[in-house]
Parts: structure tokens; C-alpha cells; sequence
């Protein structure tokens, strides 16, 4: 067995785009708009990992053994439901705090704020669950984060 990717749907290409790539730091690998079937699939891998295959991310078809998310647009959908069942998308990251901040300047609420030093959630625009790990050794506490308060769900 070969993990492939997570396909979460989403309702705003441009608003996930903008939390994923821009909030994230992930890379768009391929897109596939598909008129007949009214839908979009982008693909899209992390830097850090495409480096780690040895990958450019223009391969085809996309390489096997790459983590992947494959955004899903139904171009017919006006939103989707909060999707809890789903669970949540989990990456470790360089910095917990620095990443943190950054999707803070830009809006986005931290649902669970890295008070340890170590672990995050926030929402995606289509309210999925994304859990952010510091990479290696907890940081130390720092504000505003040691007592910042959960909101929200996460």
C-alpha cells in the first residue's frame, strides 16, 4: 500500500489557495479543471517534502510516495458543512509560533493557540481541522500565545 494524497472539497478556490500557499507554505503542483464533470482538482505538496523526494513537483503524473492534498472544487457548490467527521490534516512545522503569527496577521483565527510550544490547530476557510507541531523540541512559552485562550472549534 502507497499513500497518494487527502482530497478535502472546497468552496473558494482562491481563499483556499490564499491559506494553504500563502498561509502554509505550500506549493500548487498541478492543476486539472474538468468542464465536462464541472470540477477542479489541485494538487499540492509542501516544499520541505518535494525536496526530500528529490522531485521538481512537474512530474506526470504526480509522483507516487509524495504527500499530497488535493483541493477539491465542484464549480456547482455554494459551501460546504463544517465536516468534523473528517478529522483533521496534521504537519509539522519549523516554527509553531512563526506560522501561527503569520496566519494570524492574515485573519485567520488559531483555534488552539501553541501555548505549550508545540501544537495549534486552526481552520481552513472550508472549516477543516489543520494541527500545526513544532519540528523537534517544544519552544519555550511566549506570549501572546502562553495565555491566549482556545476559540472557537478546533
Amino acid at each position: 500500500m502507497e499513500y497518494l494524497h487527502t482530497m478535502i472539497r472546497i468552496s473558494d478556490v482562491d481563499a483556499s489557495l490564499k491559506f494553504f500557499v500563502d498561509g502554509l507554505g505550500f506549493q500548487e503542483l498541478r492543476r486539472v479543471d474538468n468542464e465536462k464533470g464541472k470540477f477542479t482538482l489541485i494538487f499540492l505538496a509542501t516544499p520541505d517534502d518535494l525536496k526530500r523526494s528529490g522531485l521538481k513537483g512537474d512530474e506526470y503524473p504526480l509522483p507516487s510516495g509524495l504527500p499530497m492534498i488535493e483541493l477539491t472544487h465542484n464549480w456547482d457548490e455554494a459551501g460546504y458543512s463544517e465536516g468534523r467527521n473528517f478529522g483533521h490534516m496534521a504537519f509539522r512545522v519549523d516554527n509553531v509560533y512563526e506560522i501561527c503569527q503569520r496566519l494570524s496577521d492574515m485573519g485567520y483565527a488559531i483555534n488552539r493557540p501553541p501555548r505549550d510550544g508545540y501544537m495549534a490547530f486552526v481552520r481552513s476557510p472550508d472549516n477543516i481541522s489543520i494541527e500545526l507541531l513544532q519540528k523537534g523540541d517544544r519552544l519555550e512559552p511566549a506570549e501572546p500565545w502562553a495565555s491566549m485562550e482556545n476559540s472557537g472549534k478546533w
